[in-house]
């Protein structure tokens, strides 16, 4: 039996991003693989490391039993302390160690996807000792594999598959938190909407309305008269809400009509991963 149907879009995102991945650090020299990434405090090598990890997590493999340094100052909560523990197991590993087990590890998963047969809802591990259905997970590796992908193409200069399929399933997943950010975390004054503007590989107008009660929702209709908003290209919108930059780093990349203090306020909230 293949993956569930519901399914095949992610397996299929998460191919072509992992596969980018192996060819991207296939040919680096060692030193290579120490350029920092736009991931905080992450290494090409660590980076890779966090893919490996990950993954073989997926495939059901044991956890390392690691000592984390104490010197490490991005480590900063449980769920960092957990993701560092894949990375910093491998930080010694040699490019041709890295790029053999990537290698099989990704022999390993693709086998996984083509013999999965589970239903979208049956419950795998999570981080930290919880649980989620296997459709959430197939996501959030499709998701997590693309960017990273586009870190390790900053990282080594080579851009590229802005607009592949994982890049369609990131901008789904950021889309779907627009509304906590412009109705909670920015503030936005009940009865308003703000429109954000997206251009480039990937182009998108989506409008956040706030309802009276201060609930927010999402659609793709156009306002006729928003407090704020928002135009930038697609590059600058993933790197933003995926933690990668702050908003004083590219504000000549931004066009904020509107009112500017607000616009502020929702560009400071658009962080959404961890």
């Amino acid at each position: 039996m293949t993956v569930h149907p519901s399914l095949q879009n992610y397996a299929d995102a998460w191919t072509h991003s992992i596969e980018a991945i192996a060819e991207l650090v296939q040919p680096l020299v060692e030193g290579e693989w120490n350029r920092p990434t736009p991931c905080p405090a992450w290494s090409v090598r660590d980076v890779v490391s966090h893919v490996i990890g990950l993954e073989t997590e997926m495939l059901g493999d044991p956890r390392p039993i690691h000592t984390l340094p104490r010197d490490l100052y991005h480590v900063k909560s449980d769920f960092a302390r957990y993701m560092e523990m894949q990375v910093d197991v491998r930080r010694h590993h040699t490019a041709p160690e890295m790029t053999s087990e990537l290698e099989y590890t990704m022999i390993r998963r693709a086998r996984q996807l083509r013999n999965e047969n589970r239903s979208p809802d049956t419950l795998v591990r999570a981080p930290l000792g919880a649980e989620q259905t296997l459709e959430v997970a197939m996501r959030v590796r499709a998701f997590d594999i693309w960017v990273h992908e586009q870190d390790l193409r900053t990282a080594l200069d080579k851009p590229g598959n802005l607009d592949s399929p994982g890049a369609h399933i990131v901008r789904d997943t950021l889309i779907e938190a627009l509304p906590k950010i412009v109705a909670k975390d920015a503030g936005t004054p009940p009865g308003s909407a703000v429109v954000i503007d997206v251009h480039g590989p990937l182009e998108f107008l989506r409008t956040v309305r706030v309802s009276a009660d201060g609930r927010g929702s999402v659609d793709g209709s156009p306002s006729l008269g928003p407090i704020v908003s928002l135009s930038l290209d697609w590059e600058t919108y993933y790197r933003l809400a995926c933690g990668r930059v702050r908003p004083a780093a590219v504000a000549d990349r931004i066009k904020v009509d509107g009112d500017q203090e607000l616009g502020a306020a929702i560009l400071g909230s658009f962080a959404v991963t961890p």
